[in-house]
């Protein structure tokens, strides 16, 4: 019992991100999709579109994999997940790709959200039953290299939420469903500025865009977390031992803002009771297909354009380079009070040790809603092998 309450309350504190008062904080399905899930991007407060191609790349902005160097790689990477509560609650993340040739490549990648072992004890008497509740996503990935500066990319993803307890409710299923990404990817061409030479960079993605992910009990159906991100840098390449990239980035869900509901005199009796209906009085109704979902939520949101720009999340980013060896990185999130309220200051580092790299990358929020990731120290592995590709043609 006392493991249930430990992850009840690791739950709450979870969701306490997303559950503040007169907010109209947007909610989906598969939320795990929206942590980073490996330490460098982690690192540069969670961008990845547009930052340098890394083996990465699948989970940010597949095109950029037409831009790596080298001929294929593989990752790992672990994230602990309110590890001030429990210490088996964690993201965990693989992928692979493969350049085909000079203008394509192919990429997989694989993340599990895994909650821990649940024990359920009954009495005294009887054993203890364990549950494993958890999340994945597997995808695969081409990305084409349509000019010696642009490419572009899709995925495509399958994704199942087991969060079912078979104990509790043996009705309950698991639910499945799956999306697509649409990405692009720019790196112009290295330049002189007086003392330095420079690279600008730029990246856009659309991804998990899909149908609703249904948990089969005839009263849930989540959307998926379809986000918009845009992102730019610049890489300062002072020397062939120094170098510094700068980035921002924003993003927004596509998914409708929730409208405002309240209970009505609607059977006009003059009293509002528990016999009236709760109805919409201000936004737009949310009970839409995914298509329709995502062109509504450029312009539903109750409070109009203001609140539409609070649902835009940025962040800014630095990361310092010294001979291609060791990485030390910088970033800041921003998200609105109103929506969630993550703000946080995240910093990183990595080294190269032949053809490994490792990276690390630890968050400081500077919000009052707490972080379910503060205090929580996270690690990738690179492998990069085969040959070298040329940057240019």
């Amino acid at each position: 019992m006392k493991r249930i309450l430990i992850f009840l309350a690791a739950l709450m504190l979870s969701f306490s991100l997303f559950s503040q008062e007169d907010t109209r904080v947007i909610t989906t399905g598969v939320p795990f999709l929206q942590i980073a899930p490996d330490a460098r991007s982690a690192g540069l407060g969670d961008q990845g579109v547009a930052t340098s191609p890394d083996a990465f790349s699948q989970f940010w902005n597949p095109a950029k994999y037409a831009f790596m160097t080298t001929k294929q790689g593989f990752t790992a990477s672990y994230t602990p997940y309110l590890s001030d509560l429990v210490d088996d609650i964690f993201l965990g993340s693989a992928s692979y790709y493969n350049r085909i040739n000079e203008r394509s490549a192919i990429g997989v990648g694989f993340r599990i959200f895994s909650l821990g072992d649940i024990e359920l004890v009954q009495d005294e008497f009887s054993d203890a039953l364990i549950e494993r509740p958890n999340e994945l996503a597997i995808d695969v990935s081409y990305s084409l290299r349509l000019s010696d500066r642009f490419s572009m990319g899709v995925a495509l993803r399958y994704l199942r939420s087991d969060l079912r307890i078979s104990a509790i409710d043996p009705t309950t299923d698991s639910a499945n469903s799956f999306a697509v990404d649409i990405a692009g990817y720019y790196q112009s061409e290295e330049k002189f500025y007086n003392n330095f030479n420079g690279r600008w960079r730029g990246g856009f993605n659309i991804s998990n865009i899909g149908p609703k992910i249904d948990f089969g009990d005839n009263t849930r159906e989540d959307f998926l977390p379809t986000n918009l991100r845009l992102g730019g840098g610049f890489d300062f390449i002072f020397d062939y031992d120094n170098k510094l990239s700068v980035g921002a980035e924003i993003n927004k869900l596509l998914v409708p803002t929730p409208p405002i509901r309240e209970r009505q005199d609607t059977n006009g009796d003059g009293e509002i009771d528990n016999n009236d209906d709760i109805v919409i009085v201000d936004g737009e109704d949310d009970d839409v297909n995914f298509l329709t979902g995502i062109f509504q939520s450029f312009g539903d949101a109750p409070d109009g354009l203001s609140e539409e720009l609070k649902e835009i999340t940025w962040s800014l980013s630095a990361e310092y380079l010294y001979r291609e060896s060791f990485a030390f990185r910088a970033g800041y999130f921003n998200e609105s009070d109103e929506k969630g309220a993550r703000q946080f200051l995240t910093l990183g580092a990595g080294f190269k040790y032949n053809v490994v790299n490792v990276d690390f990358s630890y968050l400081i929020s500077t919000s009052q809603v707490r972080n379910p990731l503060e205090n929580t120290l996270r690690f990738s592995l690179t492998f990069n092998l085969g040959d070298n590709f040329y940057q240019e043609f």
